[in-house]
């Protein structure tokens, strides 16, 4: 062990593996979770992935075909777009073939309304193998039900530049040993001082944040507060968001003010004696995410919003410019969960499509409002 990493350790890593399991984490030795890997080039801790898929899918997922559904996870490419299919698969937005009833099911690898039928493990000094190749290994890695969903680098604080190596050291982990990388969908890097976070496939400095926990400004609160499960799981199952951007499949996590801000618009809809409410965001906060987010959760929840229709309206230069990748990407799969989209390409079609009471989502631009 390093000098540095010897440092890094005692003040850093382990305290933030104490915390997680103080939290409902159980700590996974380094020894231990290689042979559940079964070595060091394995993805998963395939022990707790087989049995819970099996008891989290009864009559789907079989003692037949669970080893089917795990390797097609395993064979997931060591990419962005692999990173998005794996993000698919802990969704629940997989499927599998029944063969008592020949047509395919959705697999639910977390469970997402019920917590305690999942199994939160945590482990440190995750080292990734492939072939001759070198290899590279996460300070800590946390796994539900047997999968990486997030990676943490952990530096010195007495490093000057200790952050700064931490993002280094991640995007150096996607050139040399893109493996480590596919599962994991969130990383964190801290140094006791400072705790931030981002997704996996993104280290732009626009693209990771300081988490800031109102409560406290302890390390622990910060470990905590993030890893907190009821906390945790909305942030893989709602937040993170993939989009087109230049062309380009790209990657991010709503801040906290956006998650806020969906959370107090999708709450204030639920109220029924308040008719309106009010968000304020600067430019470039992210206000066509937090929008779109929002109108997905509100269509998405039908016992809670039997019928809705949301109506969105955007600037043009969203729809036809660099976003529009992502927000096709976005309506086609709220078409997929058989929610009705319309466009409102006019001020007529819009009101003819509000005198017909349509239900769903209707889109419409800014501009079309003009005089």
């Amino acid at each position: 062990m390093s000098r540095a990493l010897a440092a890094e350790a005692p003040t850093v890593q382990f305290p933030l593996v104490k915390h997680a399991a103080d939290i409902g984490w159980t700590v996974v030795s380094t020894a231990d979770a290689t042979r559940k890997r079964g070595g060091e080039a394995g993805a998963f801790f395939y022990d707790e992935l087989r049995e819970q898929l099996l008891r989290l899918n009864p009559g789907v997922v079989t003692p037949e075909n669970v080893q089917s559904a795990i390797q097609r996870m395993e064979s997931v490419p060591a990419t962005i777009a692999g990173n998005r299919e794996m993000l698919d698969w802990i969704r629940g937005n997989r499927t599998v073939l029944n063969e008592s009833e020949k047509r395919h099911r959705n697999v639910t690898v977390v469970d997402f309304r019920n917590l305690d039928r999942n199994v939160f493990q945590v482990t440190y000094e995750w080292t990734c193998r492939i072939g001759q190749r070198k290899p590279n290994r996460a300070d800590v890695v946390f796994l539900i039900n047997g999968v990486p969903v997030a990676i943490v680098e952990n530096k010195n604080p007495k490093l000057a530049d200790a952050m700064e190596r931490a993002i280094t050291q991640l995007r150096r982990y996607e050139i040399e040993t893109p493996e480590l990388l596919v599962a994991p969908q969130l990383f964190n890097v801290t140094h006791l001082l400072d705790y931030h976070y981002g997704v996996t496939w993104n280290y732009t400095r626009k693209g990771i944040f300081n988490w800031k926990e109102r409560r406290s400004e302890s390390y622990r609160d910060a470990v905590q507060s993030f890893f907190e499960q009821r906390r945790f799981l909305p942030m893989l199952k709602e937040w993170i968001l993939f989009f087109v951007k230049d062309d380009e499949l790209q990657k991010t996590v709503l801040r906290q003010h956006q998650t806020r801000a969906v959370e107090k618009v999708v709450e204030r809809c639920a109220t029924a004696e308040k008719r309106r409410g009010l968000v304020w965001h600067t430019q470039g906060s992210g206000k066509t995410f937090t929008l779109i987010t929002a109108a997905r959760l509100i269509l998405d929840d039908k016992p809670r919003f039997p019928g809705a229709t949301v109506m969105l309206v955007v600037d043009r230069n969203e729809l036809e410019g660099q976003l529009s990748g992502w927000v096709e990407a976005m309506i086609g799969e709220m078409q997929g969960a058989q929610i009705a989209i319309a466009w409102a390409e006019s001020r007529a079609r819009l009101q003819e499509l509000l005198d017909q009471d349509f239900r769903g989502l209707i889109i419409s631009m800014i501009h079309k409002f003009d005089g």
